[in-house]
């Protein structure tokens, strides 16, 4: 059975209908190589809170993006039909997400990321029957938030960042996690296409620490624990 999500999706759906890889980054999609991968861009709504999106932080002790903020996903497997089944597959193997619970709606353009050469590809879905989420293996998930739009759109939890290496780009600081790099630029291009963003001062730059830093950069103040998210 088809599930329609909620209005609130509709301008957002609209716009991605046109949407390219440029509108979420100046970086170049390289036309072949690199790493597929995907991520689960995941919508919900809780009672009386509104529309949230599912977050998680990486343990701070993983070799590659320690402690940084991410939607759930990662590297495509042979078995995996198409993105959309990667990120639904790692969701899983991460927080526990049940697939049966979400309404896979769009593919956003394949996004190159060049530190680390993955080709990945955001998929849009709408949590239709949320479930309790936590981290499956306390080793690469640290914690999961669902974090409300109407807090990320604050214009006092949003900054610029600026990394060590002189990139400087968008930012949330909300529910203790400092959400930035490729999840925190998705997050602003979709708030914007959906109609959902306010003005905030681009002149707040916050610095990050460097990599090795403890906590890491996105470690955010509150303590990694196997507490649900509901």
């Amino acid at each position: 059975m088809t599930r329609r999500p909620p209005g609130w999706f509709d301008p957002l759906l609209g716009r991605l209908g046109t949407a390219r890889a440029e509108d979420f980054t100046r970086i170049v999609t390289p036309s072949s190589g690199g790493r597929e991968s995907a991520v689960l861009v995941l919508l919900g709504e809780e009672p009386d809170a509104g529309p949230d999106v599912l977050v998680l932080q990486r343990a701070a002790t993983l070799r590659n993006h320690a402690g940084q903020p991410a939607f759930p996903g990662g590297a495509a497997d042979p078995e995996d039909a198409d993105a959309r089944a990667t990120a639904l597959r790692e969701a899983n193997e991460e927080v526990g997400l049940d697939p049966g619970s979400v309404t896979v709606l769009a593919e956003l353009p394949r996004l190159w990321i060049p530190v680390s050469d993955f080709v990945v590809t955001p998929v849009l879905a709408w949590w239709h029957d949320p479930h309790p989420v936590h981290p499956r293996e306390p080793a690469e998930v640290a914690h999961v938030a669902r974090l409300p739009v109407t807090e990320l759109i604050d214009p006092d939890n949003r900054m610029r960042v600026r990394h060590p290496s002189g990139w400087i780009g968008p930012a949330f600081s909300v529910r203790g996690m400092l959400v930035w790099g490729f999840t925190a630029g998705v997050i602003d291009r979709l708030l914007e296409m959906g109609g959902w963003s306010r003005p905030w001062p681009r002149s707040r730059v916050v610095e990050l620490p460097p990599v090795d830093a403890t906590p890491a950069p996105s470690a955010g103040t509150e303590p990694a624990d196997e507490t649900p998210v509901r």
